[in-house]
């Protein structure tokens, strides 16, 4: 009698047991399921219902217009994106030396900013195909431009330049005095008031910004250093970037890019998708 009280006991014991791994189990599955869908980024921008973007004051890129809003050809298609995902668009201002770790902290969902595609970029964000050719140019007074025709002669000016941009890394590869400053806007703007000799920023904004019949008409782009690409960056191993090159593609197909592009005078420089 006892041996069979103690071997009922056992096997109720057993089917508890079994019981509790198999709930456990359950469990663990739905943990893991939940953590693979918050894997993609695509989930979980349209489940949050923002897609941020970090961005510069960069015409014709991104920039605010007379109400305040942001507009620009990036803008534009960073708007066109985010309506493509059902959420709405924000646009954040970040220091562009952080731009990493704001992607990696999710302060921003997107770097799009007329951003150029350099190994250190690439190596550190999951990137689309280049939309844009760039190039980083010497900006100058018009009135002394011909006195530098050529990187040595400007060797002993100030050269403004954006902290952690492509126009820094341009003046320390030619051996420039690089003063570096938070935006691009800044550099032109430490020129135009006589603080530096020159700057160095992306033709795209040389072009949109210099020149008569523009803000800043007594200024003039010179030298080519260097030819890039523009591309948008999203976090490491993220699904975005593959969603926002399926997009790029059908909105240069129906003509939307270009359209957008010839609206901020850009259209020369895009990249068949």
């Amino acid at each position: 009698m006892r041996k069979r009280l103690i071997a009922g006991m056992l096997t109720a014991m057993m089917a508890i047991s079994v019981v509790g791994c198999g709930a456990g189990t359950s469990a663990d599955n739905s943990a893991e399921g939940g953590a693979e869908a918050t894997d993609s980024d695509v989930a979980y921008i349209q489940d949050k219902g923002t897609l941020i973007v970090g961005i510069t004051d960069f015409a014709p890129m991104d920039y605010k217009d007379d109400n305040g809003d942001w507009i620009g050809f990036d803008a534009d298609m960073a708007a066109k994106v985010a309506e493509s995902l059902g959420v709405d668009v924000e646009f954040v201002e970040i220091d562009w030396d952080n731009k990493i770790l704001e992607l990696q902290n999710k302060s921003i969902d997107v770097v799009w900013n007329g951003m150029t595609l350099t190994p250190e970029v690439m190596n550190a964000m999951e990137c689309t195909n280049p939309y844009c050719n760039n190039a980083q140019v010497v900006v100058l007074k018009s009135e002394v431009a011909d006195q530098y025709p050529d990187v040595e002669s400007l060797a002993d000016l100030s050269v403004a330049v954006e902290s952690g941009s492509a126009g820094e890394a341009a003046a320390t590869e030619n051996n420039l005095n690089a003063v570096a400053l938070k935006s691009q806007s800044d550099a032109v703007m430490e020129v135009a008031a006589g603080t530096s000799d020159a700057c160095i920023i992306d033709l795209l904004m040389a072009g949109a910004m210099m020149g008569e019949g523009t803000s800043y008409p007594d200024l003039t782009h010179t030298l080519e250093l260097t030819t890039e690409e523009y591309g948008v960056g999203c976090r490491k191993g993220s699904d975005l970037a593959q969603y926002i090159n399926d997009q790029f593609a059908a909105l240069y197909a129906d003509g939307t890019m270009t359209e957008i592009a010839t609206q901020y005078g850009v259209q020369d420089a895009l990249v068949e998708q």
